[in-house]
């Protein structure tokens, strides 16, 4: 896991998590606005982008590399993390982990309930599309469901090509496989949900599990938004939506 860091490092830190497939430059319009009040940790999650030849291994690995850089780094907490998809899974697993790891959370279409028929699927699906990662048009059908910018998609393409079989696969089965630990009911942090209209009935199960096991959680809906989309193209929304929760 590589971990790039924006702003000033003496002001409140936040680690910002990017969604499965993207790599840090996906959050980079966020970065900019948020930079001017707070330090940025953008870590590259396994296997994606400049860390592409690192294999991913797990969700619970993931959080583990990320806590102990926590540790290392910033004293053993942070002010806030965020994070979608995958992100928002290895900011769960890292509160379940370190009950007192970040004061503040906000976790984009965070899966937390596993799927045995979803996961069989993803393993065929990834197996499909390690090959279709390396065409250009399949990539731009991505980009466009993915709502990556137009500026962003040489970097998209080079980022999803260069990933590994064992790193797609590993993703795939960790993102619907994934079970939240009952660790977290311990956890210390404020907790916001971000979820889209379009996929509540989806992502319905897993939000009510997180909020019966931490009951002051927030639920923020955006409507129309796809997943894990409100931090990547929102940007100027999500950080006054973080200045408010942590006002």
């Amino acid at each position: 896991m590589i971990f790039k860091e924006f702003g000033t490092i003496s002001a409140p830190t936040i680690v910002l998590l990017h969604e499965g497939g993207l790599s840090w430059w996906s959050l980079m319009e966020t970065i900019e606005l948020l930079k001017k009040d707070y330090h940025i940790v953008a870590p590259i999650i396994d296997g994606h982008g400049e860390d592409a030849q690192t294999t991913f291994l797990s969700i619970q690995d993931s959080a583990r590399k990320l806590i102990q850089y926590i540790d290392e780094n910033n004293n053993g907490s942070v002010f806030a993390m965020g994070g979608s998809t995958l992100g928002a899974q290895i900011v769960v697993e890292a509160l379940s982990q370190r009950t007192d790891i970040a004061r503040y959370a906000i976790i984009e279409s965070p899966w937390v309930i596993p799927s045995k028929s979803l996961t069989f699927l993803t393993v065929l699906a990834g197996r499909l599309a390690y090959r279709l990662y390396h065409w250009k048009w399949f990539a731009r059908i991505r980009a466009r469901e993915l709502s990556i910018k137009k500026q962003h998609f040489i970097e998209y393409f080079s980022d999803t090509s260069s990933m590994t079989k064992d790193s797609l696969i590993n993703i795939a089965v960790n993102h619907s496989s994934y079970a939240v630990s009952d660790s977290l009911k311990n956890t210390r942090a404020n907790v916001m949900i971000i979820i889209g209209s379009r996929e509540i009935k989806r992502m319905d199960p897993s939000i009510h599990k997180l909020i019966d096991m931490i009951p002051e959680t927030k639920v923020f809906i955006v409507p129309g938004m796809k997943p894990g989309e409100f931090s990547m193209i929102h940007s100027t929304e999500y950080y006054y939506l973080l200045k408010r929760i942590t006002g």
